[in-house]
C-alpha cells in the first residue's frame, strides 16, 4: 500500500529563520563554523544577522510570507551578477545582501535556521528546487522537538546564472493498522461457549469467524416435527454478533441419510417411486424458518452439505432438489453467498465422487437449473485428514476450482491426532492462505470439555474414543496445546498491525500490507489534530493501492 501525504511545503511554527548566501571556502573569516546539536530553550542568536520570523502560524494570512506557484509558501531567491538576494519572513525590512565565493561557474552557499515544530517530534527538511532542475532536492535536515528550538543547517551549489527556490517541509507522520482482516482465520464452536467466560476469553481474541459444529443443523433445532427451539444457535448467534464475529450458516440441508431425523424419514416410507410431496413440504419448510431468522447474520450458507456424496433429498423429492433448495434461499437472501460444502476433494486423489472436475460439474448443474444462472456460490472444502496431507495435490485442486472464479473456503480443517497433528495443521493452512483463490479456513476445534479431556488428549489410538475430538487447540484449562501455538503463530504473522513511519521527501510513505479493512492516521505540524481515514486493501486491482491524503 502506498499513502502519499500531499501537502504545502512551507515552515508552519518556526519561530527563528535565517537564510543565508555565504563563502565556504575553508579559511574564508566571513563563514561561522558553529553549529548546535542541542534542543534549546531558546534559539541562539541567528547567524549573519538574520530575523525573527513575524506572523509563523498564519493568523494573519499571509502577511510577512512571500508566496508563489499554487499558493504554496517558500522562500524564494533570485540572483543578480554574483549576489543572491534573499527574500523571506523576518521581524524588519533589510536590504542586505551577502558576497559569495564564486569558485569558476558554481557558487557555493551555506544556510542555517532555528526550528520547533508543535506536536512531538518530525523531521523538518530544506529542500531546493532550481531553474534547471524540477525535482526538490534535500539540502539539509535536522530532527525538529515541540517545545525546545534546533539548529538546522545546510548547503548547496548553483551555477551563476541559477534560479533557485528553497522550501522546508516537516514531514507527515503516518500510523496504519488493520482493522478487519479480508482473509478469515476462524474456528469451529459450540454450545458451550455461551456460559464459558473462559472459553470466550481465549475465542475472541483470537478468531474473525465461526461455523457451529451442531448448533444450527436441522436434526438440532427440530428434533420432532413442527418442536422447533433456536434458544442455543440465538444465544450463539448474539455472542458472535455482539464480539464482531462473522458466522457461516451450516448447514440448512443435509443430504446424507444417517443424520436425517427419523420423523423425516417416516414421512417418505411409502411409494417411493413418485416425489414425496411431504417431504419436500417440511424440506422447504426448514429453508424458510432457519434463513429468514439469520438472514443478514452469516456470512455464507452451506445450502445442501455434502450432496456429491450424498442424495437423500434427490431420492425422494427429485434429481433437482438441491437446485431448488439453492433457488429458494437465493430468494429469500439474496445477497449472501450459497456454499457447496464437501470432504475428500482435498484430502483424497481416489474419491471419485468429489475430485475437482466433479465438484465443477455439480456446480454447472446447480447453475443449470432454471432461475439459477446467476447464483452467488462459494466452494466449501472440508479438509478432513486424517492421513497425510499431500500439499502439491491441495495445490492443484485449489488451482482447478479457483479457475471458477468462485470463492473458496476451507470449511472444517482438521488433522490427525499424533506427533506430527500441528505439524501438519501449520502445511495445510500456509497452503491455504498462500493460494489466491481462498477466503478463508475454520479450524475444525469446537471445544467441549468432554471432546478435549484428559482422556481424550492422551489417547493416542488410531480409533478414538466416542466423543473425542480429533483435534482440540487447547486443554480444559484453556492452555494451548501444541496445535493451538500453531495457529497463535500464524495469526501473528498474518495480520498487519501497528505500521508506523513518516514520508519521505516527495510527500510518500509506502508499506506491505495483508489484504483486509485499515485505519490511517496522518498527522503533521501544519494541521492542528489528526487526519483519519479508513480504508480497504484488496487484490481486485493489480498493483499497489495508492492512497492520497491531502492536508
Amino acid at each position: 500500500m502506498k499513502v502519499c501525504v500531499m501537502s504545502t511545503m512551507f515552515v508552519i511554527v518556526f519561530s527563528s529563520l535565517l537564510l543565508t548566501g555565504c563563502a565556504s571556502a575553508v579559511g574564508d573569516e566571513s563563514y561561522d563554523y558553529s553549529a548546535s546539536i542541542e534542543c534549546l530553550d531558546e534559539p541562539l542568536a541567528s547567524q549573519y544577522g538574520g530575523g525573527l520570523v513575524i506572523n509563523p502560524g498564519f493568523d494573519l494570512g499571509l502577511n510577512g510570507w512571500t508566496a508563489f506557484g499554487q499558493g504554496k509558501i517558500a522562500l524564494r531567491f533570485s540572483r543578480t551578477g554574483n549576489k543572491f538576494i534573499v527574500a523571506y519572513n523576518r521581524s524588519q525590512p533589510s536590504d542586505s545582501i551577502t558576497q559569495v565565493v564564486s569558485l569558476g561557474k558554481e557558487l557555493l552557499y551555506t544556510f542555517s535556521a532555528w526550528v520547533q515544530i508543535g506536536d512531538g517530534k518530525a523531521n523538518v527538511s530544506a529542500l531546493l528546487k532550481t531553474s534547471n532542475n524540477a525535482q526538490l532536492i534535500t539540502v539539509g535536515s535536522v530532527i525538529a522537538k515541540f517545545g525546545c528550538w534546533s539548529m538546522l543547517k545546510g548547503g548547496f551549489t548553483l551555477d551563476q546564472d541559477t534560479v533557485a527556490q528553497l522550501f522546508f517541509r516537516v514531514r507527515a507522520q503516518i500510523t496504519i493498522n488493520q482493522i478487519k482482516p479480508r482473509f478469515h482465520i476462524g474456528c469451529g464452536s459450540t454450545e458451550t461457549i455461551i456460559n464459558t467466560k473462559a472459553y470466550q476469553d481465549w475465542f475472541t481474541p483470537r478468531f474473525t469467524a465461526t461455523t457451529f459444529d451442531n448448533e444450527m443443523k436441522w436434526y438440532y433445532i427440530e428434533k420432532e416435527r413442527g418442536k422447533e427451539n433456536y434458544t442455543i444457535p440465538d444465544a450463539m448467534v448474539s455472542f458472535f454478533e455482539k464480539n464482531g464475529i462473522a458466522i457461516r450458516g451450516h448447514t440448512i440441508h443435509w443430504d446424507s441419510y444417517t443424520v436425517i431425523q427419523q420423523w423425516v424419514k417416516n414421512l417418505s416410507l411409502g411409494d417411493t417411486s413418485i416425489p414425496n410431496r411431504e417431504t419436500l413440504n417440511v424440506a422447504v419448510k426448514r429453508i424458510r424458518s432457519v434463513v429468514s431468522r439469520y438472514i443478514g447474520k452469516v456470512n455464507g450458507w452451506d445450502v445442501v452439505n455434502e450432496n456429491l456424496h450424498n442424495s437423500f433429498f434427490e431420492d425422494k423429492i427429485g434429481p433437482n432438489a438441491s437446485a431448488m433448495f439453492y433457488q429458494l434461499t437465493r430468494q429469500l437472501d439474496p445477497y449472501t453467498p450459497l456454499f457447496l460444502n464437501e470432504y475428500s476433494t482435498l484430502e483424497y486423489a481416489t474419491d471419485l465422487k468429489v475430485i475437482p472436475s466433479r465438484f465443477v460439474e455439480k456446480i454447472r448443474e446447480t447453475r443449470s437449473y432454471p432461475g439459477n444462472e446467476n447464483l452467488n456460490l462459494g466452494i466449501g472444502l472440508q479438509g478432513h485428514f486424517i492421513e497425510r496431507p499431500i500439499l502439491s495435490y491441495i495445490r492443484s485442486v485449489l488451482d482447478v476450482l479457483g479457475a471458477t472464479k468462485i470463492p473458496i473456503w476451507l470449511t472444517e480443517l482438521d488433522t490427525k491426532k499424533g506427533p506430527q497433528q500441528a505439524t501438519q495443521l501449520e502445511d495445510v493452512m500456509r497452503e491455504a492462505f498462500a493460494h489466491p483463490a481462498v477466503e478463508g479456513i475454520i479450524v475444525w476445534a469446537g471445544w467441549k470439555p468432554t471432546t478435549c479431556s484428559e482422556a481424550c488428549l492422551t489417547n493416542m489410538n488410531k480409533t478414538l474414543p466416542k466423543g473425542c475430538s480429533e483435534l482440540c487447540l487447547t486443554d480444559n484449562n484453556f492452555k494451548n496445546l501444541p496445535t493451538g501455538d500453531v495457529v497463535d503463530k500464524l495469526l501473528k504473522e498474518w495480520r498487519t498491525t501497528n505500521v508506523n513511519g513518516v514520508s519521505d521527501n516527495n510527500g510518500l510513505f509506502e508499506s506491505n500490507v495483508f489484504h483486509g479493512g485499515y485505519s490511517v492516521a496522518v498527522s503533521h505540524p501544519q494541521i492542528s489534530g489528526i487526519v483519519k481515514l479508513n480504508i480497504t486493501v484488496t487484490n481486485d486491482k493489480p498493483g499497489p493501492l495508492e492512497v492520497l491524503v491531502s492536508l
